[in-house]
């Protein structure tokens, strides 16, 4: 009687590297042998929303930190270069594996290639089985009562808080399987990532915004600027080195939960209802939902959109946005939700530009999360509020940074600006603009556009492009 041999199952990892509470993961290890994949896909990494040194180096310190936890565990991480319609069926082949294992992915392309891997993979007999995602709650599994999903968060968060936060699945005792040649991590950047990657660091990052008590005081602090009191999770999530179930069971989401708690967990909720919209309506990657809003004339004006890039808009609290973008891959929310309406509804530029610079320059750029912001700020998509919603750049950081820290921070031209002007810098008698060291059109612009002016004709270019759509 012949010995029998393990089933094996190619395990591809994406957006989850990690081994601990990975439900595909653990399910590969209970068959049998497993083998540890990561494919660097030449249509990702050389497409121009993917071009963001910081996330790739940041992408490159996981991955190291995801082969060193499989490694203990008895596998390596095996890296192959190309694409993953021929990578995984060659793989598979080579490893003698019955089946690939992946957790779920929402974008348009992500859906191409999966639907296209899962052929070739068919063609040989192995099966594509997907487990979980980088969600809290699978984007199906919240239908509504028209059984089309939501459309307006609200709703959603009430049905998406009501599903109890999953237990946890253990880490895998150990690993075995076969050992294939690996291409290596060479084709992403070196050098230190923005901040600490992998599980271990965002394990320490999650207990530190507990520990610190960040977290009971998220609901009245996440929105003072200055204080930089958010959890820093983000780009955790974008790359599944701690999964929301993690985060739910730390800080005990559920009934009775401290409403600072709640508050930071409803944030999680949107990056779902984000997902859960990209599945549903995969034009939004390129298109604004709301289809009367796609006939907006956006202006083209290339200083305008550098000026914008670059924190020299004369609009202090959205150049101390994007300055800290540049600086450390990473901006504060509130200062997202500013910077993009400076974007759009200041400047007149297309939203989609501006999500671009957004996915270029973070550490946590999400396509469905980060598409989903833009939207949201322009009026463009999931959103019950009026289309004539305009931030006001000026009293947003009056309101919340009030002493001006968060700008001196990062516009260190301003970082003498008496607290009075540091919002309206161009407002300062000359004196003053002397004895602060910053005079405006030298040292730092004046507002390249008027906001007041702006916001009327923003409204009309929303309104007249309602209009030719039929829609008053």
């Amino acid at each position: 009687m012949g010995v029998s041999v393990p089933p094996v199952t190619v395990m591809w990892f994406r957006r989850d590297l990690r081994v601990d509470d990975h439900p595909a993961l653990a399910a590969a290890a209970e068959r049998g042998d497993v083998v540890a994949l990561w494919v660097a896909d030449p249509a990702l990494l050389g497409a121009p929303h993917h071009q963001s040194p910081v996330r790739l180096r940041f992408l490159r310190a996981c991955l190291e930190a995801l082969d060193a936890e499989l490694t203990a565990l008895g596998i390596p991480l095996i890296v192959r270069h190309g694409a993953p319609a021929l990578v995984l069926p060659a793989v598979a082949a080579e490893a003698g594996a019955d089946r690939v294992h992946i957790t779920g992915d929402v974008t348009p392309y992500a859906a191409r290639r999966d639907e296209a891997v899962s052929t070739a993979l068919g063609r040989d007999g192995v099966a594509l089985t997907c487990i979980g995602g980088p969600w809290r709650v699978r984007p199906d599994a919240v239908v509504g009562s028209s059984g089309n999903g939501y459309l307006v968060f609200t709703p959603f968060f009430r049905a998406w808080d009501a599903i109890p936060v999953d237990a946890r699945i253990a880490t895998p005792a150990a690993l075995t399987g076969p050992h294939l040649a690996s291409d290596g991590l060479g084709v992403l950047p070196p050098g230190e990532p923005p901040l600490p990657a992998g599980p271990t660091a965002a394990r320490a990052r999650l207990e530190e915004f507990i520990r610190s008590g960040d977290v009971d005081r998220y609901g009245e602090m996440r929105d003072d600027m200055a204080s930089d009191a958010t959890s820093h999770l983000s780009a955790d999530l974008r790359m599944g080195v701690l999964s929301p179930a993690q985060v739910g069971r730390a800080i005990g989401a559920g009934d009775g939960v401290h409403p600072s708690r709640q508050a930071f967990w409803r944030q999680l909720a949107w990056r779902d209802f984000y997902a859960h919209h990209m599945e549903r309506h995969p034009v939004v990657a390129r298109a604004a939902m709301n289809e009367k809003f796609r006939g907006i004339h956006w202006d083209d004006a290339p200083e305008a959109m550098d000026a914008w890039r670059e924190g020299r808009t004369g609009f202090p609290l959205a150049d101390a946005g994007m300055r800290q973008m540049a600086a450390t891959g990473w901006m504060h929310s509130r200062a997202r939700m500013v910077c993009a309406s400076v974007l759009v509804k200041d400047l007149l530029l297309d939203w989609r530009r501006g999500e671009a610079v957004f996915m270029q320059g973070l550490v946590d750029g999400d396509p469905a999360n980060n598409n989903g912001g833009w939207q949201w700020t322009a009026g463009t998509g999931t959103d019950a509020a009026p289309y004539f919603r305009v931030f006001n750049p000026f009293l947003q950081a009056k309101r919340f940074d009030p002493t001006g820290a968060y700008v001196r921070r990062w516009v260190p031209e301003l970082a003498n600006v008496p607290d009075r002007y540091i919002h309206e810098p161009w407002t300062m008698p000359e004196e003053v603009q002397v004895k602060a060291g910053c005079r405006i059109g030298v040292d730092y612009p004046e507002p390249i556009v008027d906001h007041a002016t702006r916001r009327v004709e923003a409204i009309e270019r929303y309104k007249s492009a309602a209009e030719r759509m039929g829609v008053a």
